[in-house]
Protein backbone atom coordinates (compact mmCIF):
# COMPACT_ATOMS: atom_id res chain seq x y z
CA UNK A 1 0.00 0.00 0.00
CA UNK A 2 0.99 3.66 -0.34
CA UNK A 3 1.78 5.41 2.92
CA UNK A 4 3.39 8.67 4.08
CA UNK A 5 6.46 7.79 6.16
CA UNK A 6 8.30 10.03 8.60
CA UNK A 7 11.99 9.08 8.63
CA UNK A 8 13.43 12.12 10.42
CA UNK A 9 11.90 14.98 12.41
CA UNK A 10 11.71 18.30 10.56
CA UNK A 11 11.97 16.51 7.22
CA UNK A 12 9.13 16.08 4.68
CA UNK A 13 7.21 12.82 4.79
CA UNK A 14 7.95 10.39 1.95
CA UNK A 15 5.34 8.41 0.02
CA UNK A 16 6.48 4.77 0.11
CA UNK A 17 5.22 1.29 -0.68
CA UNK A 18 4.60 -0.24 2.74
CA UNK A 19 3.66 -3.81 3.60
CA UNK A 20 0.69 -4.50 5.88
CA UNK A 21 0.17 -7.84 7.64
CA UNK A 22 -3.03 -9.90 7.89
CA UNK A 23 -5.28 -9.25 10.90
CA UNK A 24 -4.54 -11.10 14.12
CA UNK A 25 -7.38 -12.51 16.27
CA UNK A 26 -8.44 -9.11 17.70
CA UNK A 27 -7.40 -6.93 14.77
CA UNK A 28 -9.26 -5.12 12.00
CA UNK A 29 -7.95 -4.27 8.52
CA UNK A 30 -9.49 -1.02 7.28
CA UNK A 31 -9.36 0.60 3.84
CA UNK A 32 -8.74 4.25 4.63
CA UNK A 33 -11.17 6.65 2.97
CA UNK A 34 -10.24 9.94 4.66
CA UNK A 35 -7.86 11.25 7.31
CA UNK A 36 -7.80 14.68 8.92
CA UNK A 37 -4.52 16.57 9.26
CA UNK A 38 -4.17 17.30 12.97
CA UNK A 39 -1.71 19.51 14.82
CA UNK A 40 -0.90 16.60 17.11
CA UNK A 41 0.80 14.89 14.16
CA UNK A 42 2.69 18.10 13.45
CA UNK A 43 4.25 18.01 16.92
CA UNK A 44 5.87 14.68 16.05
CA UNK A 45 6.74 15.67 12.47
CA UNK A 46 8.47 18.84 13.67
CA UNK A 47 10.25 17.05 16.51
CA UNK A 48 8.54 18.87 19.37
CA UNK A 49 7.44 15.51 20.79
CA UNK A 50 9.58 12.35 20.53
CA UNK A 51 8.43 9.21 18.73
CA UNK A 52 10.08 6.04 17.45
CA UNK A 53 11.05 6.33 13.78
CA UNK A 54 10.53 5.51 10.98
CA UNK A 55 6.79 5.78 11.48
CA UNK A 56 3.56 6.54 9.66
CA UNK A 57 1.65 9.43 11.30
CA UNK A 58 -2.10 10.05 10.99
CA UNK A 59 -4.71 9.38 13.66
CA UNK A 60 -8.00 11.06 12.64
CA UNK A 61 -9.50 8.69 10.10
CA UNK A 62 -12.51 6.83 8.74
CA UNK A 63 -12.76 3.93 6.35
CA UNK A 64 -14.34 0.62 5.39
CA UNK A 65 -13.54 -2.71 7.06
CA UNK A 66 -11.76 -5.06 4.64
CA UNK A 67 -11.05 -8.01 6.96
CA UNK A 68 -11.37 -8.94 10.63
CA UNK A 69 -9.58 -11.35 12.95
CA UNK A 70 -11.13 -14.53 14.28
CA UNK A 71 -12.13 -13.03 17.66
CA UNK A 72 -13.46 -9.66 16.48
CA UNK A 73 -17.10 -9.07 17.48
CA UNK A 74 -17.44 -5.27 17.33
CA UNK A 75 -17.47 -4.83 13.54
CA UNK A 76 -17.64 -6.85 10.33
CA UNK A 77 -16.40 -6.69 6.75
CA UNK A 78 -18.07 -3.82 4.88
CA UNK A 79 -18.77 -1.71 7.97
CA UNK A 80 -18.02 2.00 7.89
CA UNK A 81 -15.80 2.79 10.87
CA UNK A 82 -14.12 5.71 12.60
CA UNK A 83 -10.76 5.06 14.23
CA UNK A 84 -9.57 6.63 17.48
CA UNK A 85 -6.09 6.77 18.99
CA UNK A 86 -7.64 6.04 22.41
CA UNK A 87 -7.31 2.29 21.95
CA UNK A 88 -8.45 0.62 25.18
CA UNK A 89 -7.82 -2.82 26.62
CA UNK A 90 -11.10 -3.07 28.56
CA UNK A 91 -9.71 -4.56 31.74
CA UNK A 92 -7.11 -2.21 33.29
CA UNK A 93 -7.91 0.14 36.19
CA UNK A 94 -8.60 3.07 33.85
CA UNK A 95 -10.96 1.06 31.65
CA UNK A 96 -12.98 -0.55 34.42
CA UNK A 97 -13.42 2.81 36.19
CA UNK A 98 -14.78 4.44 33.04
CA UNK A 99 -11.66 6.40 32.05
CA UNK A 100 -10.96 4.51 28.83
CA UNK A 101 -9.14 7.42 27.18
CA UNK A 102 -6.35 7.07 29.78
CA UNK A 103 -5.65 3.41 28.96
CA UNK A 104 -2.02 2.77 27.98
CA UNK A 105 -2.08 -1.03 28.15
CA UNK A 106 0.19 -2.81 25.70
CA UNK A 107 -2.57 -5.38 25.14
CA UNK A 108 -3.85 -3.39 22.16
CA UNK A 109 -0.48 -3.74 20.43
CA UNK A 110 1.17 -6.85 19.04
CA UNK A 111 3.17 -8.89 21.53
CA UNK A 112 6.94 -8.55 21.61
CA UNK A 113 8.43 -10.95 19.09
CA UNK A 114 5.29 -11.12 16.95
CA UNK A 115 5.47 -10.05 13.28
CA UNK A 116 5.07 -6.27 12.87
CA UNK A 117 1.83 -4.86 11.54
CA UNK A 118 3.70 -2.61 9.10
CA UNK A 119 6.95 -3.12 7.20
CA UNK A 120 9.14 -1.30 4.67
CA UNK A 121 11.53 -3.46 2.64
CA UNK A 122 11.03 -6.19 5.20
CA UNK A 123 11.91 -3.97 8.18
CA UNK A 124 9.35 -2.86 10.82
CA UNK A 125 7.66 0.51 10.53
CA UNK A 126 6.43 2.02 13.79
CA UNK A 127 2.68 2.49 14.13
CA UNK A 128 2.09 5.98 15.48
CA UNK A 129 -0.69 6.54 18.01
CA UNK A 130 -2.10 3.03 17.47
CA UNK A 131 -3.30 3.88 13.94
CA UNK A 132 -0.86 5.21 11.29
CA UNK A 133 -3.67 6.55 9.13
CA UNK A 134 -1.72 8.37 6.40
CA UNK A 135 -1.86 5.12 4.48
CA UNK A 136 -4.23 3.34 2.13
CA UNK A 137 -4.87 0.68 4.79
CA UNK A 138 -4.89 0.60 8.59
CA UNK A 139 -4.36 -2.53 10.69
CA UNK A 140 -5.61 -1.79 14.20
CA UNK A 141 -6.87 -3.44 17.35
CA UNK A 142 -10.65 -3.79 17.35
CA UNK A 143 -10.77 -1.43 20.34
CA UNK A 144 -9.29 1.35 18.19
CA UNK A 145 -12.30 1.66 15.89
CA UNK A 146 -16.08 1.79 16.06
CA UNK A 147 -18.75 1.02 13.45
CA UNK A 148 -20.98 3.94 12.47
CA UNK A 149 -24.16 4.64 10.52
CA UNK A 150 -23.39 3.93 6.82
CA UNK A 151 -25.24 7.11 5.83
CA UNK A 152 -22.45 9.19 7.39
CA UNK A 153 -20.10 10.80 4.81
CA UNK A 154 -16.66 9.42 5.65
CA UNK A 155 -14.68 12.58 4.89
CA UNK A 156 -16.61 14.28 7.67
CA UNK A 157 -16.68 11.20 9.87
CA UNK A 158 -12.86 11.23 9.93
CA UNK A 159 -12.90 14.45 11.97
CA UNK A 160 -14.79 12.66 14.72
CA UNK A 161 -11.73 10.50 15.42
CA UNK A 162 -9.78 13.28 17.12
CA UNK A 163 -10.76 16.94 16.71
CA UNK A 164 -14.47 16.55 17.38
CA UNK A 165 -14.13 13.77 19.94
CA UNK A 166 -11.65 15.95 21.85
CA UNK A 167 -13.43 19.30 21.52
CA UNK A 168 -16.94 17.98 22.05
CA UNK A 169 -15.73 15.63 24.76
CA UNK A 170 -14.30 18.58 26.67
CA UNK A 171 -17.82 20.01 26.79
CA UNK A 172 -19.86 16.84 27.30
CA UNK A 173 -17.46 14.75 29.41
CA UNK A 174 -14.55 16.64 30.94
CA UNK A 175 -16.46 19.84 31.77
CA UNK A 176 -20.01 18.50 31.93
CA UNK A 177 -21.48 21.84 30.86
CA UNK A 178 -24.91 22.59 32.31
CA UNK A 179 -27.46 24.42 30.11
CA UNK A 180 -27.17 28.18 30.63
CA UNK A 181 -23.56 28.14 31.84
CA UNK A 182 -21.03 30.37 30.05
CA UNK A 183 -18.18 28.90 28.01
CA UNK A 184 -15.03 30.52 26.60
CA UNK A 185 -13.04 28.62 23.94
CA UNK A 186 -9.45 29.78 23.44
CA UNK A 187 -8.31 28.83 19.94
CA UNK A 188 -10.59 28.12 16.98
CA UNK A 189 -8.86 25.35 15.08
CA UNK A 190 -10.60 22.02 14.54
CA UNK A 191 -10.75 21.15 18.25
CA UNK A 192 -11.83 24.60 19.39
CA UNK A 193 -14.54 24.84 16.74
CA UNK A 194 -15.86 21.44 17.79
CA UNK A 195 -15.98 22.68 21.39
CA UNK A 196 -17.94 25.76 20.30
CA UNK A 197 -20.43 23.63 18.37
CA UNK A 198 -20.79 21.19 21.27
CA UNK A 199 -21.35 24.04 23.72
CA UNK A 200 -24.27 25.16 21.55
CA UNK A 201 -25.68 21.60 21.50
CA UNK A 202 -25.27 21.42 25.30
CA UNK A 203 -27.37 24.56 25.72
CA UNK A 204 -24.63 26.83 27.02
CA UNK A 205 -25.56 30.48 27.56
CA UNK A 206 -22.90 32.84 26.28
CA UNK A 207 -20.31 31.03 24.13
CA UNK A 208 -17.21 33.17 23.61
CA UNK A 209 -14.55 32.34 21.02
CA UNK A 210 -11.03 33.77 21.19
CA UNK A 211 -8.67 33.60 18.20
CA UNK A 212 -6.28 36.03 16.51
CA UNK A 213 -7.56 35.13 13.01
CA UNK A 214 -10.73 37.00 12.01
CA UNK A 215 -11.86 34.26 9.61
CA UNK A 216 -11.69 31.68 12.39
CA UNK A 217 -13.70 33.92 14.71
CA UNK A 218 -16.34 34.27 12.00
CA UNK A 219 -16.43 30.51 11.58
CA UNK A 220 -16.81 30.06 15.34
CA UNK A 221 -19.82 32.37 15.28
CA UNK A 222 -21.31 30.33 12.45
CA UNK A 223 -20.92 27.21 14.60
CA UNK A 224 -22.54 28.70 17.67
CA UNK A 225 -20.36 31.31 19.35
CA UNK A 226 -22.46 34.20 20.64
CA UNK A 227 -19.42 36.50 20.89
CA UNK A 228 -15.84 36.47 19.63
CA UNK A 229 -12.72 38.49 20.38
CA UNK A 230 -9.17 38.78 19.07
CA UNK A 231 -7.17 36.54 21.40
CA UNK A 232 -4.20 38.91 21.07
CA UNK A 233 -6.24 41.95 22.06
CA UNK A 234 -4.72 43.99 24.88
CA UNK A 235 -7.91 43.94 26.98
CA UNK A 236 -9.42 40.63 25.88
CA UNK A 237 -9.54 39.11 29.38
CA UNK A 238 -11.23 42.18 30.82
CA UNK A 239 -13.72 42.19 27.95
CA UNK A 240 -14.69 38.56 28.58
CA UNK A 241 -14.99 39.10 32.33
CA UNK A 242 -17.16 42.19 31.82
CA UNK A 243 -19.36 40.49 29.22
CA UNK A 244 -20.01 37.53 31.55
CA UNK A 245 -20.34 39.64 34.72
CA UNK A 246 -17.44 38.08 36.54
CA UNK A 247 -16.01 35.46 34.21
CA UNK A 248 -17.07 32.20 32.59
CA UNK A 249 -18.06 28.92 34.17
CA UNK A 250 -15.91 26.91 31.74
CA UNK A 251 -12.83 27.81 29.69
CA UNK A 252 -11.50 25.42 27.05
CA UNK A 253 -7.91 25.85 25.84
CA UNK A 254 -7.43 24.36 22.36
CA UNK A 255 -4.12 25.81 21.22
CA UNK A 256 -1.28 24.28 23.19
CA UNK A 257 0.54 27.39 24.45
CA UNK A 258 1.27 28.63 27.95
CA UNK A 259 -0.15 32.07 27.14
CA UNK A 260 -3.48 30.68 25.92
CA UNK A 261 -3.72 28.41 28.96
CA UNK A 262 -3.07 31.41 31.20
CA UNK A 263 -5.87 33.25 29.38
CA UNK A 264 -8.22 30.32 30.01
CA UNK A 265 -7.53 30.59 33.75
CA UNK A 266 -7.86 34.38 33.84
CA UNK A 267 -11.32 34.46 32.22
CA UNK A 268 -12.81 32.11 34.84
CA UNK A 269 -15.31 33.24 37.41
CA UNK A 270 -15.10 32.04 41.02
CA UNK A 271 -15.65 28.29 41.02
CA UNK A 272 -14.99 28.03 37.29
CA UNK A 273 -13.02 25.28 35.55
CA UNK A 274 -10.32 25.59 32.88
CA UNK A 275 -9.76 22.50 30.70
CA UNK A 276 -6.49 22.34 28.78
CA UNK A 277 -6.66 20.33 25.54
CA UNK A 278 -3.68 21.60 23.53
CA UNK A 279 -0.32 19.79 23.37
CA UNK A 280 2.05 22.34 24.88
CA UNK A 281 5.82 22.27 24.39
CA UNK A 282 7.37 19.74 26.75
CA UNK A 283 8.45 21.48 29.94
CA UNK A 284 5.57 23.98 29.87
CA UNK A 285 3.71 24.79 33.08
CA UNK A 286 0.25 26.12 33.83
CA UNK A 287 -0.91 27.02 37.30
CA UNK A 288 -3.39 28.65 39.64
CA UNK A 289 -2.49 31.55 41.91
CA UNK A 290 -3.29 31.66 45.60
CA UNK A 291 -6.26 33.93 44.85
CA UNK A 292 -7.46 31.51 42.16
CA UNK A 293 -7.43 28.70 44.70
CA UNK A 294 -9.22 30.82 47.28
CA UNK A 295 -11.85 31.45 44.62
CA UNK A 296 -12.23 27.68 44.08
CA UNK A 297 -11.09 27.88 40.48
CA UNK A 298 -10.13 24.52 38.97
CA UNK A 299 -7.57 23.54 36.35
CA UNK A 300 -7.60 20.18 34.58
CA UNK A 301 -6.32 18.31 31.58
CA UNK A 302 -8.74 16.75 29.11
CA UNK A 303 -6.87 14.09 27.13
CA UNK A 304 -8.95 13.31 24.05
CA UNK A 305 -11.91 14.97 25.75
CA UNK A 306 -12.18 12.17 28.31
CA UNK A 307 -13.95 10.17 25.61
CA UNK A 308 -15.71 6.81 25.68
CA UNK A 309 -15.43 6.69 21.92
CA UNK A 310 -17.45 3.51 21.20
CA UNK A 311 -20.42 5.39 22.69
CA UNK A 312 -19.45 8.98 21.91
CA UNK A 313 -18.67 8.69 18.20
CA UNK A 314 -21.99 7.09 17.14
CA UNK A 315 -23.76 9.84 19.11
CA UNK A 316 -21.73 12.50 17.30
CA UNK A 317 -22.65 10.86 13.99
CA UNK A 318 -26.29 11.11 15.01
CA UNK A 319 -25.84 14.80 15.88
CA UNK A 320 -24.41 15.39 12.39
CA UNK A 321 -27.14 13.48 10.58
CA UNK A 322 -29.78 15.43 12.54
CA UNK A 323 -28.20 18.75 11.57
CA UNK A 324 -26.95 19.65 15.06
CA UNK A 325 -23.22 19.13 14.50
CA UNK A 326 -21.68 21.14 11.64
CA UNK A 327 -18.67 19.27 10.28
CA UNK A 328 -18.94 20.66 6.74
CA UNK A 329 -17.79 24.13 7.78
CA UNK A 330 -14.73 22.84 9.64
CA UNK A 331 -13.13 21.32 6.52
CA UNK A 332 -11.04 23.94 4.74
CA UNK A 333 -9.41 21.79 2.06
CA UNK A 334 -9.43 18.24 0.68
CA UNK A 335 -6.35 16.76 -1.01
CA UNK A 336 -4.68 13.46 -1.97
CA UNK A 337 -1.99 11.76 0.13
CA UNK A 338 0.72 13.09 -2.19
CA UNK A 339 0.03 16.59 -0.84
CA UNK A 340 0.47 15.69 2.82
CA UNK A 341 3.49 17.96 3.24
CA UNK A 342 1.49 20.87 1.79
CA UNK A 343 -1.18 20.15 4.39
CA UNK A 344 1.40 20.40 7.17
CA UNK A 345 2.70 23.68 5.73
CA UNK A 346 -0.84 25.07 5.87
CA UNK A 347 -1.17 23.82 9.44
CA UNK A 348 2.03 25.63 10.42
CA UNK A 349 0.55 28.89 9.14
CA UNK A 350 -2.40 28.41 11.48
CA UNK A 351 -4.92 30.22 9.26
CA UNK A 352 -7.15 27.35 8.09
CA UNK A 353 -9.52 25.12 10.05
CA UNK A 354 -8.99 21.50 8.92
CA UNK A 355 -7.44 19.81 5.91
CA UNK A 356 -8.54 16.28 5.00
CA UNK A 357 -6.53 13.70 3.06
CA UNK A 358 -8.82 11.68 0.76
CA UNK A 359 -7.97 8.28 -0.67
CA UNK A 360 -9.33 7.14 -4.04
Amino acid sequence: MKAAVLFEPKKPLEICDVGVDNPGPHEVLIRTVACGVCRSDLHFVDGAYPTALPAIPGHEAAGIVEAVGSEVRTCKVGDAVVTCLSAFCGHCEFCVTGRMSLCISSDTKRAKGAPPRLTLDGEPINQMLNLSAYAEMMLVHEHACVAIDPDMPLDRAALLGCAVTTGAGAIFNASDVTPGETVCVVGCGGIGLAAVNAAKIAGAGKIIALDPVAEKRALAEKLGATHSFDAMGENVVAEVVELTRGGVHHAIEAVGREASAATAVKVLRRGGTATILGMMPLGSNVGLSALDLLGSKKLQGGLMGGNRFPVDIPRLVDFYLRGLLDLDSIIAERMPLERINHAFDELRKGDAARSVIEFA
